[in-house]
């Protein structure tokens, strides 16, 4: 780090200028093998994204998360509000997997899996440089007045922006509403559902705006998982880092000069061209060390790679590597606190399965009657019941009947046996009589199957109200 930003580097940020405005950044089209690398993962990220709410699985979304109506689907497995519990632990192991991944590979998921990343920069900048060109062209027409070039320019990208962001939009609402839904609304027309439209245009306007004008701001001010970042690394966390050992020599960085020995003026390999700054989408210099800012995107490493190939330097200058590999050579390996981390993710990831094979295909709930008191007679005790099933199977539960396990007696299901619809509800009411003598007390504990077509699919339990026993 040179001697004019040790004192300022920490206490201002790229995107705001002295005066406290929006200074934006213009950054430079990246080239090399990690932006290959990255435009292939992301367009296959995309392609998932987009095709997840349109894939069936026994005729379930693959996708859906449907908060209004409680339906959700999960790799086209169909799960209730009933399944919350699942839900907490699948949380659980999200939270613990980033977090180890995270003291590891630092904000590698920024810079590779985020969606706002990849529809930024792999996406909509690759837009702006399509119609607006490359850095350079980006700065001048930005800097020029509103003359024809710069009007018609402007407009094709904030249309073709807009085109996006609505395009965007239609699939996130497939997520929540269904693909089937959304496709019936086009089919039918935007004016026959306004409401469903105008949430839609809001929705569009919000991704316009961010992809159009709040852009990198949402990593530095909005995200918090930038801030997690902050407290999880340490100096033997991975990141996108600047080799400052072997770029600022014992007298730090310099420009080229032809027929120099820069060993022997104690200068490092870092020629200070700025390529690694005018590359970075949050605008940032590397070689101020790890920052807030940055989200590991690569652009950096390829952009230096390029420099030291053209000086006839070693490539790595900037690198995937940690402080402590930098500075001390020390290779990356497991620790205390990566080995806790991981123990609490198996324990996690061990009871989440067990729990998932455990999940009943149905799911029954019998409840007494709110209000309604216990009949008998000189010889049986009778109560009321209301009955929900709920039917988390793709597939149609026939025949399904009610018998006591834990007590002789009889149930009276009002209907009689009945078939429930594949994702189905059904409620009904039943009537439980047991036999006084069975009963040992006035609040009794009943164990319950439920079977289909003669075979016992699920226990469930209730309480059975009787007269006080006087013995």
């Amino acid at each position: 780090m040179n001697s004019e930003n040790k004192e300022i580097f920490r206490d201002t940020i790229a995107t705001i200028d002295d005066s406290g405005n929006r200074n934006f950044i213009f950054p430079k089209k990246p080239k090399g093998r990690f932006y290959n690398y990255r435009t292939i993962v992301s367009w296959v990220l995309l392609a998932i994204m987009v095709a997840s709410p349109f894939i069936k699985i026994k005729g379930n979304q693959f996708l859906l998360f449907n908060v209004i109506e409680r339906k959700f689907h999960i790799f086209g497995f169909p799960f209730w509000p009933q399944d919350f519990h699942l839900l907490v632990i699948s949380l659980l192991v999200s939270v613990v997997f980033i977090i180890l991944f995270t003291v590891i590979f630092g904000r590698i998921f920024c810079g590779w899996m985020c969606p706002q990343t990849i529809f930024m920069e792999m996406v909509f900048r690759k837009v702006e440089y399509l119609i607006e060109g490359d850095r350079p062209k980006q700065i001048k027409l930005d800097k020029q007045d509103w003359n024809a070039e710069k009007i018609r320019k402007r407009l094709l990208k904030w249309i073709t922006f807009f085109i996006i962001s609505f395009v965007i939009s239609n699939v996130f609402l497939a997520y929540i509403i269904g693909s089937d839904q959304v496709l019936s609304y086009i089919t039918d027309g935007p004016f026959e559902h306004l409401n469903t439209l105008i949430y839609l245009l809001v929705f569009t306007a919000v991704f316009y705006f961010i992809f159009a004008w709040f852009r990198e701001q949402v990593c530095i001010i909005v995200c918090p998982y930038g801030r997690l970042q902050g407290v999880l690394l340490d100096n033997k966390s991975i990141n996108v880092a600047y080799d400052f050992v072997r770029g600022e020599g014992d007298n730090g960085r310099k420009k080229l000069r032809k027929d120099e020995n820069r060993d022997d003026l104690g200068h490092g390999d870092c020629i200070d061209c700025k390529q690694c700054v005018q590359v970075c989408p949050t605008g940032i210099d590397i070689r101020n060390g790890t920052q807030l800012e940055c989200i590991n995107c690569t652009a950096c490493i390829d952009a230096c790679d390029e420099i030291m190939d053209k000086t006839g330097f070693d490539r790595g200058l900037i690198r995937y590597a940690s402080e402590d590999d930098i500075e001390k050579k020390e290779k990356f390996k497991f620790n205390a606190r990566l080995i806790a981390y991981s123990a609490i993710l198996t324990i996690l990831v061990v009871v989440l399965t067990t729990m998932l094979f455990l999940r009943t295909d149905l799911e029954a709930t019998i409840l007494r009657l709110p209000g309604q008191t216990f009949q008998s007679t000189e010889t049986t005790v009778k109560n009321v019941y209301t009955v929900k099933f709920i039917n988390k199977t793709t597939e149609d539960i026939e025949n399904v009947e009610i018998k006591l396990i834990s007590h002789n007696g009889s149930i009276e299901m009002i209907g009689g046996i009945m078939n429930i619809e594949k994702q189905g509800l059904k409620e009904g009411t039943l009537f439980i009589e047991i036999n006084k003598i069975d009963l040992s007390s006035s609040k009794e504990k009943l164990k319950i199957g439920i079977y289909s077509n003669g075979k016992l699919i699920e226990k469930t339990s209730t309480n059975f109200s009787g007269p006080i026993k006087i013995n």
